[in-house]
């Protein structure tokens, strides 16, 4: 049984719209989508020009000095996924995506073992990195809302420490879909 999403970091529906708003403007740059994509780390997005423009479509503070981490990854990461009906996988959190067979396959797009790395990432430039290699593993077609909003809790977590109520921490919240959506073995 899949959850309802609920973006609690990314509540506001307007932002999600100028999020997908500019996801589309880089598609029509695809200089600036390539910049972003050769960046090594959030902070060498934070010397380009194609970030300046993210941050003139986004809300004023995502430019302020204590968000800025946050939008450089959600602007690296995001130009590495695709751009798509977002109704084909608003309903899948970017978690169970990644838990997901790929058509005709019985193993899940990413491997437990890798999914836990993913979950224990030591700092922002790990982060980033490796949910770079988790998007390519969904062939660039994630969420772009759950991504966002994950990277948003995830730079909280960082930044403030993780709730005290394990069930709003990312990591159990990630678990959860991960694993309520891998496929289940077949007992032979």
């Amino acid at each position: 049984m899949e959850r309802k999403l609920t973006y609690y970091f990314l509540k506001d529906p307007a932002i999600r719209v100028r999020l997908l708003a500019w996801r589309k403007l880089i598609d029509e740059k695809p200089g600036e989508r390539a910049r972003l994509r050769r960046a090594e780390s959030p902070d060498d997005v934070l010397l380009l020009d194609a970030f300046f423009n993210f941050l003139q479509e986004m809300p004023e503070e995502w430019s302020e000095s204590a968000h800025l981490p946050a939008s450089a990854l959600i602007a690296t990461v995001l130009a590495h996924a695709n751009l798509h009906e977002m109704n084909q996988y608003d309903s899948t959190s970017f978690a169970a995506q990644l838990a997901t067979a790929k058509e005709g396959g019985d193993k899940p797009r990413m491997s437990e073992i890798r999914f836990q790395q993913l979950q224990k990432s030591h700092d922002p430039t790990e982060f980033c990195r490796r949910l770079v290699r988790a998007v390519k593993m969904l062939d660039r077609n994630a969420n772009l809302f759950s991504l966002a909003n994950d990277i948003l809790h995830w730079m909280h977590e960082y930044r403030k420490g993780v709730d005290r109520n394990p069930q709003k921490r990312l990591a159990f919240c990630w678990a959860a879909d991960y694993y309520r959506a891998l496929p289940k073995k077949q007992s032979k």
